[in-house]
């Protein structure tokens, strides 16, 4: 989703809690590895693995000038022969301590494996944060967490994390804007994506 998809999805979602509450989970995510450089950890579920959030935190990563929002990716299955980047598995979680951040994506349980490899990475030292579907024992475990709750309604959590990479790569808040109605903002929307190109006249 690029940046004008992200602006347009905000307008859509003024007024409710999520660009808010993205924009303060990606707090979290950068003042966490900001003093010490990066040292972020990615990491899904067995049944879920968090490419386009990794994607998308390179690229912000770039665009921004702050290297250190780019993540390592941790993978629960490697197979023979995978690039450099795409073979870190799950081992490297045993190596998190103080300095470190794990952002774990779970919008299912997460289970007992994880669960327990993210509770021993806290005891070391290192930073839980937490993107899930309202898991309790995750959410337990996080120094933050933001949780979309599947059939909660407005989002689902792919569209979250787009929210949280884009506002992880901000360089400042944008400017505030008096509420308008739902369906004023998504009619206005619906506009734009359907409106012809300029100058095609």
């Amino acid at each position: 989703m690029d940046a004008v998809r992200v602006a347009l999805l905000r307008e859509v979602l003024a007024g409710t809690q999520w660009p808010g509450a993205a924009r303060r989970f990606a707090g979290s995510l950068r003042r966490s590895v900001a003093p010490v450089g990066g040292n972020l950890l990615l990491v899904g579920t067995e049944q879920y693995e968090p490419w386009h959030l990794a994607a998308h935190l390179v690229d912000e990563a770039a665009w921004s000038g702050l290297p250190e929002l780019a993540p390592t990716l941790v993978r629960h299955r490697v197979l023979p022969g995978e690039p450099a980047h795409l073979s870190v598995g799950l081992g490297r979680l045993e190596a998190a301590r103080r300095g470190h951040t794990l952002l774990v994506v779970a919008p299912q349980e997460p289970g007992a494996g994880l669960l327990e490899r993210v509770h021993d990475a806290r005891r070391a030292g290192a930073t839980v944060l937490c993107l899930d579907g309202g898991d309790p024992d995750l959410a337990a475990l996080a120094h933050d967490a933001l949780s979309v709750r599947e059939g909660a309604g407005e989002l689902d959590l792919d569209t979250v994390q787009h929210l949280v990479s884009a506002a992880a790569g901000e360089n400042g808040l944008p400017v505030q804007r008096g509420p308008r109605r739902l369906r004023d903002r998504l009619a206005r929307l619906a506009d734009r994506l359907t409106a012809p190109p300029p100058g095609r006249w």
